[in-house]
Parts: structure tokens; C-alpha cells; sequence
């Protein structure tokens, strides 16, 4: 096994695995499974020794296998570890869906040295993949996830709600093997729901994570993405989501992408690659009926020319298409931006009254609205709706 710090990365040499990327999303009414090769069944506990000690596994990448700063190829290489040789993978983190030489997986691992991530699809598993814990942010590893209940027992659902019939139960402390999360019915003031087996789910509000809540997948979500590798690269891969909006919503396809631009950074915030937003709407009371949950970022809030920095939930989607179609449905159907829609032949001015109608607290934002616009000639893509 090959290791290269930090410090050495500009001296690193060879060849590496290529990793090849896919981006289909599942079927609205399937679920994505988190792994083809693990067996499913009854409720597993996670394996104690498995979160401590870590699991090996066996590297299979003709020319070595890179070893990343997080869960996807374009993040910045660790180092490299050796065809054939044996590493150590102590919890797996969701992320961009890769091809190896063992399977298609959207999971990575993370190793325990550096909190570095490989590709699972070029991991072979002597004994089968294991029950892996899921990761926390570094430089938290394995989290564990156990029934916290006072008194009684925890009653597993077929469905995420209290209205799906009950499949079983479970006793306090008891360990849990989480696959994903499903936005349900609201218990003590918490929608989410985990999914620790095929039609079974558990209330997340009796789930006690430790020592940190990871951020694992909402059931269904597509892997997650790596940013257009250009500006143009970018146009190719949201035009066709602005222009079916346009279409449905009537909203200028001009507008849809300059906001695109700003709120998802070109598609590089941590929101737009894993929770497939690309327009930052929270979450206020509810994801809504098109978004699959809410999940909590730190983002930037201004107020009387003056921004902080908070936190605050907004709409996870399981791909781009859905967020595209959910920014569409708000302008269209809000009574607010109802002046904004009598001008969806002039970009400019629905941009300026989108703004005006608090769609964002920037001072700027409508005039950098029109800017991307001019700079790009966005509005080809309203002649082209």
C-alpha cells in the first residue's frame, strides 16, 4: 500500500483508477438500493465491533486505486493505495455513483487513516459487504444509531407513518441498521422516518444517534453529483430542466438558470450535489408535495445590509428535475409573485419583481440576475422553450 500526506500531493506520480460516473435517477415509485451485494431481511444491529475496529477490504484498481478527500472524483487526492492490497474501512458516506471493477455503487468508504474515501465499487468484501455504520463530518468516523425510548417498545412500521401497520417492535438501546430517511407523519414535532429494511421504518425521533447525526440518503434520492466540469458544460446539464419549467410554469428559462448560477454556485454547493437543490427553497413547515424531506445546512441570511450566518432547512429532491419543477410551481402559484408572472415575456423585469416580492434577501439579487443573463444571452433558451 502506497500512502502520500497532504503535504506530498504535488509529488504524487502513477496512474490511478478512473472512476466512471452515472447520474440516472431512480424510478419516482422505487427506492434506490444503498448496495446490490447486501443481504436484506429482518432489522440487523450494527455491528459494535464493525464501528470500532473497522472492516477490511481488498483493493481491485489495475494501477491503483485514489484515495479522496470526500465522495466523489473531484475531490482533491490523499494518496493512493495499490491493486490487491488491504485496507481498513471503518463507515461509508453516500455520494457520486461510481462504476469499478466490482460493481456500480453510490457508496463510498471511508478509511481509517486521514478520513479518506474510495469508491466501494472497486472494494472486494472477503466475507460479503458488511453492515457499515454510516460517517460523520470528519473527524467524526462511524456514528451508531440505537432505539432511545423511556419506557415500552418502538413499533416498526410498514410505512412511514403512524398510519402504515405495525410489523414489529423494538426494545430501548436496541442497535439499528439505518438504510435511508422517508419524510412521513410528524411525531413530537419530527417528520422524518428511517427505513431499516425492506417495508420497515421506524420514527426518527426515537432513534438516538451518537456521537453525531451522519448525513445519510432520503430513501429514493439519486447519487449525488459533481459539478459541470465548464460554464457550458452547466447550460447543457439545466437547460432542458429550465425550458420543461417554462413550459409547465410559464417562468423565463433566462431567469430559472441565472438563478440556478447564483444559488447553487454552478452547482458546486454542498445542497445542489447531494439534496439536488438548485435554488435554495426551505422548507417551511414541510418540504411540499414534490420534494422528498428537508435537511439543515449553514447558509448566509441578510437583513438591512447586513448578512450572518445561520442555519436553516431547506427541500431535498431525489434528482435535479424535481427541484426545477418545484421552483417553477412556487412562482407560478404564490399570490406574491403574481405581479412577477404578468411579465414572463421580459426577463429582466420579472426578475426585478421576483425580488421585489422577497424571493431573496441580497440587495443585489435582481440586478445579478440580469447581469448573468446579458453576460450568458440566457434568453436563447426562451426563444428555444
Amino acid at each position: 500500500m502506497k500512502f502520500f500526506g497532504i503535504v506530498g500531493l504535488g509529488l504524487l506520480l502513477g496512474t490511478f483508477a478512473l472512476a466512471s460516473p452515472t447520474s440516472a435517477a431512480p424510478p419516482r415509485d422505487q427506492t434506490m438500493p444503498l448496495d446490490q451485494t447486501m443481504p436484506v431481511g429482518q432489522t440487523m444491529p450494527l455491528d459494535r465491533a464493525i464501528a470500532k475496529a473497522g472492516a477490511e477490504a481488498i483493493v481491485r484498481a489495475p494501477g491503483g486505486l485514489n484515495v479522496r478527500s470526500g465522495a466523489a472524483t473531484d475531490r482533491s487526492i490523499l494518496g493512493t493505495v495499490d491493486d490487491g492490497s488491504r485496507v481498513r474501512v471503518v463507515c461509508q458516506v453516500w455520494g457520486q455513483q461510481v462504476k469499478g471493477t466490482q460493481r456500480t455503487a453510490a457508496l463510498w468508504d471511508r478509511l481509517d487513516w486521514g478520513h479518506g474515501h474510495v469508491a466501494d465499487g472497486f472494494l472486494q468484501w472477503p466475507s460479503g459487504r458488511p453492515a457499515l455504520p454510516w460517517c460523520g463530518d470528519p473527524p467524526v468516523d462511524a456514528t451508531s444509531s440505537a432505539v432511545d425510548v423511556t419506557s415500552g417498545s418502538l413499533n416498526v412500521r410498514s410505512g412511514p407513518s403512524t398510519k402504515h401497520s405495525t410489523v414489529g417492535s423494538l426494545g430501548d438501546a436496541a442497535g439499528l441498521r439505518v438504510e435511508c430517511r422517508s419524510w412521513g407523519s410528524t411525531v413530537d414535532g419530527n417528520a422524518v422516518w428511517d427505513r431499516i429494511g425492506p417495508g420497515r421504518y421506524v420514527a426518527d425521533k426515537y432513534v438516538h444517534w451518537a456521537p453525531t447525526t451522519p448525513r445519510y440518503p432520503w430513501c429514493g434520492q439519486a447519487p449525488a453529483t459533481v459539478p459541470a466540469a465548464t460554464k457550458d458544460g452547466f447550460f447543457a446539464r439545466v437547460a432542458g430542466a429550465a425550458q420543461a419549467s417554462a413550459r409547465t410554469w410559464k417562468v423565463p428559462a433566462s431567469v430559472t438558470i441565472a438563478q440556478a448560477i447564483l444559488e447553487s454556485g454552478w452547482g458546486r454547493s454542498t445542497l445542489t450535489r447531494v439534496d439536488h437543490s438548485y435554488f435554495g427553497m426551505k422548507c417551511f413547515g414541510g418540504p411540499g408535495p414534490i420534494a422528498v424531506g428537508c435537511s439543515t445546512y449553514v447558509t448566509q441570511e441578510c437583513s438591512n445590509g447586513k448578512c450572518r450566518t445561520t442555519r436553516a432547512s431547506f427541500r431535498a429532491y431525489r434528482a435535479m428535475g424535481e427541484s426545477f419543477d418545484d421552483h417553477g410551481r412556487q412562482l407560478a402559484t404564490l399570490s406574491r409573485y403574481q405581479t412577477a408572472m404578468k411579465y414572463a415575456d421580459d426577463p429582466e423585469r420579472f426578475a426585478r419583481e421576483i425580488h421585489k416580492a422577497g424571493y431573496a434577501t441580497s440587495p443585489t439579487y435582481a440586478n445579478n440576475l440580469i447581469d448573468l443573463m446579458r453576460r450568458f444571452d440566457l434568453t436563447k433558451y426562451d426563444r428555444r422553450s
